[in-house]
């Protein structure tokens, strides 16, 4: 491998393994929601019939 590659090998890892970090790091300060937007609790689409789409 060049340097080149080594280099964007080590970017990507950082990137991915950081975000992944960040990700868990966040979940463990706010696990969930305070509330939830709207429709979200009460969402009635089980009784809406079958979308059609003229196509």
């Amino acid at each position: 491998m060049n340097p080149l590659a080594v280099v964007f090998l080590a970017l990507s890892i950082v990137i991915v393994w950081g975000g992944m970090v960040t990700s868990i790091l966040f979940l463990r300060h706010r696990p969930e929601l305070p509330e939830y937007p709207p429709g979200a609790v009460d969402d009635d689409r089980e009784s809406a019939g079958i979308i059609e789409h003229d196509t």
